[in-house]
């Protein structure tokens, strides 16, 4: 039901994604988008909560500054549509009008487009195979005059560099990854850490889990919520 997979669901057509050269996924670039490395960490929550297009709760919003959210999409579209690291991208798209896009082996690249309304996907879900009114109008692409895409950048932008890395080693660094942000979102939420330490938190919770062999591939649900329990706790101990 995100924006971003409903997109490309949609933009998939019923295809099979071994057609599939390249699926992407955008990003509004949330508040940080042109902040320097050294402004970002020392954002404030206020800050980093003033998201441009998006209404969300606390959580979500702290992860769409940081780009984690998108790092994690990027695993969740792996699981829902069965395409490998190697073919999943994210672009920063300011305008939030185009939630994802896929390149076809033969050349074509559909995208998939809506109003940042949550309503337009819901409608979708609630709907398929057929459509019903969601109370959302489409965009406009004459008043919006353009539509602009940058490339992520990974320097100003850790996090999505270490949900990027989690997915291609696979196994269970993506749950540990997720297990972690979540204990270093709650902590900056809390005023114990700055916006820069979120993703040294996490990175440094995959480090130890993964000297110490914590990051095996779970091969059950209770192996699953054991690798991240342990990533919560080992993510705790680093702030304490």
């Amino acid at each position: 039901m995100d924006s971003e997979h409903n997109a490309i669901f949609q933009a998939m057509g019923g295809h099979d994604p071994a057609s599939i050269v390249k699926m992407t996924i955008t990003a509004s670039g949330g508040p940080f988008r042109q902040w320097s490395v050294e402004r970002i960490a020392s954002a404030t929550r206020a800050e980093a909560l003033a998201h441009p297009n998006w209404v969300m709760g606390p959580k979500i919003t702290i992860d769409s500054a940081s780009l984690m959210n998108k790092g994690l999409e990027l695993v969740e579209a792996h699981h829902l549509f069965g395409v490998p690291a190697e073919r999943l991208a994210a672009v920063v798209h300011p305008q939030s009008i185009v939630h994802g896009f896929i390149a076809f082996v033969d050349g074509s690249l559909i995208a998939g487009m809506a109003s940042p309304d949550m309503r337009t996907p819901i409608a979708h879900c609630l709907a398929y195979p057929e459509r019903i009114a969601s109370g959302v109008a489409p965009p406009d692409l004459a008043a919006l005059g353009a539509l602009t895409f940058e490339a992520a950048d990974l320097v100003r932008f850790p996090a999505l560099a270490l949900a990027m890395d989690a997915l291609s080693e696979g196994g269970g660094a993506p749950t540990a990854l997720n297990a972690a942000n979540e204990i270093a979102v709650a902590a900056f939420l809390a005023g114990r850490i700055r916006f820069g330490a979120l993703a040294r938190v996490v990175e440094r919770t995959l480090s130890a889990m993964r000297a110490a062999g914590e990051t095996s591939a779970p091969t059950s649900v209770a192996q699953a919520l054991a690798i991240h329990n342990i990533a919560r706790d080992r993510a705790l101990a680093l702030l304490d």
